[in-house]
């Protein structure tokens, strides 16, 4: 699923970036959709959790977002790292003692809080003490409010002014010789689009679990503790256990019991037969499949050729190879978003290392070009023949597992 966003540089005095504000979109037009102002913040805070890239829309600075009074009251924001976003209150919050709780409660926590296209009211005065920047909007304040607010913020030392919506030199001026600090509009830069992935609970899940399964050291209970977190994920992990490709006996009847019957390394591979599963929805079986001959195909040809304990890499390796497919997403964009060693990131990405020999291979052999494969084998001293046969119980092995997934 595609997660659009639009991004609005907020500067410094200086023109130096100092923070973005997000703003939701539903799809490349750079416009707010026809949705009402809680849907939209919700949506915006859905796809940040899941996105797993916060940082990477911002470019390492601060996310500015937009909260309702409702989503304020809900605690919407306590869902977003404090390090990494500054909590605007919408402009049509209500005031009172309900809101003025759930600004108390993020101020405790150390989350930064603005007011957003701030018009003055007495009754705003009770939240003052826990505000950081208050937002003033060129297009809607008057000579008369801009004073009033500069005067009475003079009482806060804490609180920083900031100009939005600034569409000429002269309001630039302006709002410097007023204290303004930090500064948003037109005059600098409009709102640019950002699409990048966005990732559901399930296939966070998933992450979750490759990122635990390909630790040196993995967890059985960390790993059998996400699996409950997810009942479609354990009802798979119990069905796959008692498959007839096991020839098992034993009735499963735990999630715990079921990873220890399969074991680390056939647990690993069914983590990533899930992976391969939860991204390659609404994609022909054949891509899943592609990827998991990829797959198994390398971590033979490793088992074959590289020193014990390297064919868990090799696996992945060969399975995330086909992401930007699954996804429709910029590979090397995705891959960073996921826990893997920067070898391994370079062998997806960019071919680079001896991993990556045999995913070209294995790639030569999908497109069956046989002249090549020979030629390949030869430069990098792999056994041809031996190859061969690998390739042919990839395709076999694969085609078992997607079956014992979906039984």
């Amino acid at each position: 699923m595609n997660f659009y966003v639009a991004r609005q540089p907020i500067l410094t005095q200086s023109k130096d970036l100092y923070a973005y504000e997000l703003l939701f979109r539903d799809s490349l037009d750079n416009v707010f959709p026809n949705i009402n102002d809680n849907e939209a913040t919700a949506k915006l805070i859905e796809g940040l959790e899941f996105n797993l890239g916060l940082s990477n829309l911002t470019e390492g600075s601060l996310a500015f977002i937009n909260f309702t009074h409702e989503s304020l009251i809900k605690g919407y924001p306590l869902l977003l790292p404090k390090e990494l976003i500054v909590v605007e209150v919408l402009e049509t919050a209500k005031p009172g003692k309900k809101l003025l709780a759930a600004c108390i409660e993020l101020k405790e926590k150390g989350y930064t809080i603005a007011l957003d296209d701030y018009e003055h009211k007495p009754v705003w005065l009770h939240f003052f003490p826990y505000v950081d920047i208050i937002k003033i909007d060129y297009s809607l304040t008057s000579p008369l409010q801009f004073e009033q607010i500069v005067k009475i913020v003079k009482d806060y030392p804490q609180i920083r002014l900031l100009a939005e919506k600034i569409e000429t030199y002269e309001e630039y001026l302006h709002a410097i010789e007023i204290g303004c600090v930090y500064f948003q509009g037109y005059f600098f830069s409009k709102p640019k689009i950002v699409k990048t992935v966005a990732f559901n609970p399930t296939q966070l899940s998933v992450v979750n679990l490759m990122s635990e399964s390909n630790k040196s050291d993995p967890s059985i209970s960390v790993i059998t503790s996400i699996f409950e977190g997810d009942a479609n994920l354990s009802y798979k992990l119990l069905r796959y256990a008692q498959s007839p490709i096991f020839k098992r006996s034993i009735t499963i009847e735990s999630i715990k019991q079921a990873a220890v019957v399969l074991g680390m390394q056939e647990l690993k591979r069914f983590i990533s037969l899930l992976f391969s599963a939860q991204f390659s929805q609404e994609k022909p079986r054949e891509l899943t499949v592609m990827a998991l001959v990829r797959a198994r195909f390398c971590e033979l040809m490793v088992i074959k050729s590289l020193p014990q304990g390297s064919e868990s890499s090799a696996f992945l390796m060969g399975l995330l190879s086909l992401l930007d497919a699954m996804v429709d997403g910029d590979l090397q964009e995705l891959i960073d978003k996921l826990p893997l060693s920067k070898d391994l990131k370079d062998a997806i990405v960019y071919r680079t290392g001896t991993y990556a020999n045999f995913l070209k291979l294995c790639e030569l052999y999908e497109k069956a070009e046989w002249q090549s494969i020979q030629q390949f084998c030869s430069e990098v001293e792999i056994d041809y023949n031996a190859s061969a046969v690998m390739f042919q119980e990839s395709i076999k092995w694969s085609s078992e597992r997607m079956d014992a997934l979906h039984s």
